[in-house]
């Protein structure tokens, strides 16, 4: 079996109201009660808002800890599902069932 992370980035999911999004995690929710069924799940979960990301730094010889994210606020994770699943298809397949319950784009790749 091999590992896959299933992401979007927060930009993907678009404006929504309150009652789309309560409607939509019924839904995620149930697909990750699927991937348990199945023997599959490792992790799966959404990230605190943007504004409470600290970057950690330590390319120039020093450590350095700011406040705020390293990437530009355009192109910040959203939330995330790790999977263990035996090949390619399944992955995508898992992630196409996310990408239907949450009701916006998802990316998958290999964890190696």
């Amino acid at each position: 079996m091999t590992h896959y992370i299933i992401y979007f980035n927060q930009q993907w999911v678009g404006d929504h109201g309150d009652e789309w999004f309560r409607e939509r995690g019924p839904l995620a929710s149930a697909v990750v009660d699927e991937m348990k069924d199945a023997g599959v799940y490792i992790y799966a979960g959404g990230l605190e808002d943007i504004s409470t990301a600290v970057s950690v730094d330590a390319t120039n010889g020093s450590l350095e800890v700011s406040d705020g994210p390293v990437a530009p606020f355009e192109h910040h994770l959203g939330g995330l599902t790790i999977v263990d699943v035996a090949d390619d298809g399944t992955a995508r397949m898992w992630a196409g069932r996310l990408a239907e319950a949450c009701g916006w784009p998802q990316e998958v790749r290999r964890i190696f």
